[in-house]
């Protein structure tokens, strides 16, 4: 992997930057145990993923696209018979994921201190634009980002104008993240490249099945080793 003509690192912001995924995991195990009573738990996280997929094109990525398909859900399940008060109580789901403290992924910041002498650096995410910029500013990671990208998708027509309202171009341009799906392979189909880092946690929606091969990926265990290849 050549990365001499590396001008702009951009950097997916959730699960990359900071903890997401496992409290969307966690939401969905008490949305589940609130359902108990209509529903076994496997039966209801299906459920609730095919609404959730459904809802994708209409809602968009984000914690309150997922608070609609998780109170769409319960209705559902329930035949209508859903209790008011459980459905405030996923309201408070809701509300409780987008109050949680910004935990950040071990090493990023040295990392993006570093990077940001030498590289443009973006954040360049999908999701609600209030709840990213919300994170982005507790995080205290604002600083190191010459600019900030909340896509609605992350298809490689969306990198695209990204990297021309950069004014930059495919073999210019670096993206780093933790989803093959959406940070890695549009990115690889537009000629520019991409390194990944996988986390822990992964939702079912950004798995791929096939191993990437290409020239211009590579895969790293964590942020800090980005310091010993850029």
């Amino acid at each position: 992997m050549n990365l001499d003509d590396i001008k702009v690192i951009a950097f997916d912001a959730d699960d990359t930057l900071w903890v997401n995924e496992p409290y969307f995991r966690k939401a969905e195990q008490d949305f589940c145990d609130l359902l108990k009573d209509f529903i076994p738990a496997a039966a209801c996280n299906k459920i609730l993923f095919e609404i959730e997929m459904q809802n994708l094109p209409t809602y968009g990525y984000g914690i309150k696209p997922f608070a609609l398909s998780l109170i769409e859900t319960a209705i559902k399940i329930s035949e209508n018979k859903i209790p008011i008060e459980t459905i405030s109580k996923l309201i408070d789901i809701a509300k409780e994921m987008l109050n949680m403290p910004i935990e950040l992924i071990e090493g990023i910041e040295e990392t993006l201190q570093q990077l940001s002498k030498k590289y443009k650096l973006v954040m360049a995410t999908k999701g609600d634009l209030l709840d990213q910029e919300r994170k982005l500013i507790k995080s205290g990671l604002e600083k190191y980002f010459h600019h900030i990208e909340v896509m609605s998708d992350k298809k490689p027509k969306h990198y695209q104008k990204l990297i021309k309202h950069l004014d930059s171009k495919p073999e210019e341009f670096l993206m780093i993240g933790n989803s093959l799906k959406s940070d890695i392979l549009p990115v690889l189909e537009i000629g520019a490249s991409a390194i990944y880092i996988p986390f822990h946690t992964t939702w079912e929606h950004e798995k791929v099945a096939n191993e990437v091969v290409h020239t211009k990926f590579k895969e790293l265990k964590e942020a800090s080793e980005l310091i010993n290849i850029l």
